[in-house]
């Protein structure tokens, strides 16, 4: 008799919702537009699915915002407001802006230093190639605003069409701060400008700061540690501060969500009341990918994930098919080749880490690799759909 065998594997599909605004109930919105939907398509929830949520909507359903004055009242209080160093900032209208706006009306100078020849994202000030013509080595040399412009002149942002240096050097100004310019890579440079820096890197802020410290900063905190706690009644992220905050207003930004896991689990325990099934929830923010045109590398949020049930914890466990097929059963074919390599999997280890037929899998945490999926699906723009339902997932060749 011949085996059933089912034509799909992993299906993505974006579910559209109302806006959001602070005070909704998001839980059982989102529950209820995955429920709606799955009516109104015919499709079943099934054990498993992913049910994901962009993070934007948990953080306005929450409130958590801050103002332009909220920051600098904070800068201030634990800078004194002098002379700050803020270093590695990304290039970015949306992430870094209004950030940059608060710090600079917390202080009298803001000695800016970019790193080069991209930021940590892989948003670019020159080109490699320029890099090499100019003979400029970016381990070792310091260049001034005025050396940066010799050299490369006037860069646009290959996207967006934004010259970062003049654009961040004006909203400093407007600010009533005075602004210097340093491009270098090395985070102890800014010790000769000031011993008083806030680091604006993502995910080698540890670093960054640490070498700050031994090289004798008098203070050096980062953008994860302002507005931990609240301003005047402001939003707040304890664990990211202004990590992960998007431009709302031109004068407010929407920071990380705070309370991820409490919505995650009521719209896990929504779901299993209504239809039965266990579902996995997660929040996400940006992807990790990089684009292979710009070089930018997604992933400006401090992670993928800031919340999600305990069923997607932990990395992929599987066997790579075209090894399988190429090596150990070579000489099969048709439904016998079929039925083989189902049966590799349906019977393969628990742990396959360093065996030579999961080589070339892709070894990332599950909530990294869903949400990156998720991320490209809904989009950052007018797609509407800020919850993912992704089925199919954790099923593999053998699953009928």
């Amino acid at each position: 008799m011949k085996t059933r065998v089912r034509k799909t594997g992993t299906v993505v599909r974006g579910i559209r919702c109302p806006i959001i605004r602070q005070g909704d109930s998001l839980p059982a919105i989102v529950s209820e537009c995955v429920l709606d939907a799955s009516r109104e398509e015919e499709f079943e929830i099934r054990d498993r699915d992913v049910i994901a949520i962009t993070e934007s909507v948990v953080a306005r359903s929450e409130g958590n915002y801050a103002t332009v004055d909220d920051i600098a009242k904070d800068v201030r209080a634990r800078t004194g407001g002098g002379t700050v160093g803020v270093i590695f900032p990304i290039l970015s209208r949306n992430r870094f802006a209004i950030c940059l706006k608060g710090i600079a009306k917390g202080c009298s100078k803001v000695v800016l230093m970019l790193s080069y020849p991209s930021d940590e994202v892989g948003n670019s000030l020159m080109s490699l190639d320029r890099l090499d013509e100019a003979g400029v080595n970016p381990y070792s040399d310091v260049l001034s605003l005025e050396r940066y412009r010799e050299l490369f002149g006037v860069n646009l942002h290959e996207f967006t069409g934004v010259d970062y240096v003049e654009y961040y050097s004006e909203l400093v100004r407007a600010e009533g701060a005075e602004v210097e310019f340093v491009f270098a890579n090395r985070p102890e440079v800014i010790l000769k400008y000031t011993d008083t820096v806030i680091n604006c890197d993502i995910h080698t802020r540890f670093r960054t700061r640490r070498l700050l410290q031994k090289a004798g900063a008098r203070l050096a905190i980062g953008l994860d540690q302002i507005l931990t706690a609240p301003v005047d009644g402001s939003g707040y992220n304890e664990n990211y501060g202004l990590l992960g905050s998007n431009k709302a207003t031109e004068d407010k930004v929407k920071l990380f969500p705070r309370n991820c896991k409490a919505v995650v689990d009521e719209v896990q325990d929504r779901i299993l009341k209504a239809t039965g099934k266990h579902v996995e929830v997660m929040v996400y923010g940006d992807g990790a990918f990089k684009d292979p045109q710009g070089k930018i590398w997604e992933l400006a949020d401090p992670v993928v994930s800031p919340g999600f049930t305990d069923g997607l914890r932990g990395t992929p466990n599987e066997l790579k098919i075209k090894y399988l097929a190429d090596s150990q059963f070579a000489s099969l074919k048709g439904e016998e080749l079929r039925n083989a390599i189902s049966e590799s999997i349906r019977l393969k280890d628990a742990n396959l880490k360093g065996k030579m037929a999961s080589e070339g899998t892709t070894p990332r945490q599950l909530t990294d690799l869903i949400g990156s999926l998720c991320d490209l699906t809904s989009g950052s723009g007018d797609k509407g759909t800020p919850v993912v339902l992704v089925q199919g997932y954790f099923d593999n060749y053998s699953t009928e």
